[in-house]
Parts: structure tokens; C-alpha cells; sequence
């Protein structure tokens, strides 16, 4: 089944890729999904060759895009990350749904997914642009669409302001402040001011 209405979740977002071989799922995110035609109904996407997602894709010619909605926990880019790992099989063993070309898509936070079959690919590089006919595309979710910005401003961490203060070389003890007090004893291990170090 195809929704033309799951082309709309297509804005300039952060999406997971997954794709299969005979024995194993993976998957990785990517920001570039682009829909090329609507009549056939074609999309693009750019994989790095150093994604063992990319090998799949090449083996088999077919994936899943998921597209994650501002709701997506940091813990979803943590597990799949932005370069997956070529000896990580990130979704194996899975019970999650699969399109009906037996690949899963991400359910939990997706408002749409949509299921690609490779008809033409472009060497770029460092990356492919893999051309494919939309076999099937489904809207889930109403929520909107997560963007690098809001996941900048929403999703990632902010750093950890560094702390000013002082460590006990001997015992670790930590001393939070902009200046040690002369004559600072240790209350773990009592030594002297002269056995910390800023940190």
C-alpha cells in the first residue's frame, strides 16, 4: 500500500535507514531522503559506503526509511548513531514490524515509513545515492517530523558546564570553588592544600 500523504513526512529531517541480507537486519541514521518523481513514485537517499547498511542495500536493492518524529528519545541516535558500525548488527534478532518487503522500520517513534526498491545508484564518493521505486508507504503518526535544528535544540545533550574547583591528588576528594582557602585540609584524608590539583 502506498499513501501518497507519507511523501509530506519527507521534510529535511533525521530518518533511520534499515536493510537485510539472508540472515541479518541493520540499521543507521541518515538525513537525506528526497523524493524524486510522484508518477512513478521514486525516492533518493545518500548512505555512506562505511555503513554496513550500504553493503546490504547493494546486496539486495531493497530498505525501509523510517521517519522519526519529534518525539525520539537521544537514546535512539545513541543505539543507531549517525555512521553505523561495520561489525554492529544494530537491529538482529528483532521483533519489530516489518514493510512488507521483510525489512523492520522503527515503530515507536515514526510517522511514517516508506519501503524503497533500488533501481539505479550513483557512485558519489565517500557515499551512494541509491535511486528507488516507493514499494510501499504508510503514515503512523501525526506528530511532526524531527529536524537537525530541533534535534540540536530538543533531543541532543547540552554539554556538562565544567565544574570549577579542586581534586585531592591522595584521595580524590573534590573541592568546588574558584580558589582553594590557604592552609585547606582534606576532611577524606587530611592532607594538605599543596596535594590538590584544579581540575
Amino acid at each position: 500500500m502506498i499513501e501518497n500523504t507519507s511523501m509530506f513526512k519527507l521534510s529535511y529531517g533525521l530518518f533511520v535507514l534499515t536493510a537485510k541480507n539472508s540472515e541479518k537486519d541493520n540499521g543507521c541514521i541518515i538525513n537525506t531522503v528526497s523524493q524524486v518523481t510522484s508518477s512513478p513514485m521514486r525516492i533518493s537517499i545518500t548512505v555512506n559506503k562505511q555503513n554496513y547498511t550500504h553493503d546490504m542495500i547493494k546486496e539486495t536493492g531493497m530498505f525501509n526509511v523510517s521517519v522519526l518524529t519529534e518525539e525520539v528519545p537521544f537514546a535512539v541516535f545513541q543505539h543507531y548513531g549517525f555512521k553505523s558500525g561495520r561489525d554492529t548488527d544494530k537491529i538482529i534478532g528483532s521483533s519489530m514490524p516489518r514493510g512488507e518487503n521483510g525489512i523492520v522500520y522503527l515503530s515507536q517513534f515514526t510517522n511514517a515509513f516508506i519501503s524503497g526498491k533500488v533501481i539505479d545508484e550513483v557512485d558519489c564518493g565517500t557515499h551512494t545515492l541509491f535511486i528507488a521505486d516507493v514499494t510501499e508507504a504508510q503514515v503512523l503518526s501525526d506528530v511532526p517530523s524531527v529536524t537537525y535544528q530541533y534535534y540540536f535544540d530538543n533531543i541532543k545533550p547540552k554539554p556538562q558546564e565544567k565544574k570549577k574547583g579542586f581534586v585531592c591528588t591522595v584521595c580524590g576528594y573534590v573541592y568546588e570553588g574558584d580558589e582553594l582557602p590557604e592552609g585547606y585540609v582534606c576532611p577524606i584524608c587530611k592532607h594538605g592544600a599543596d596535594a590538590f590539583k584544579p581540575l
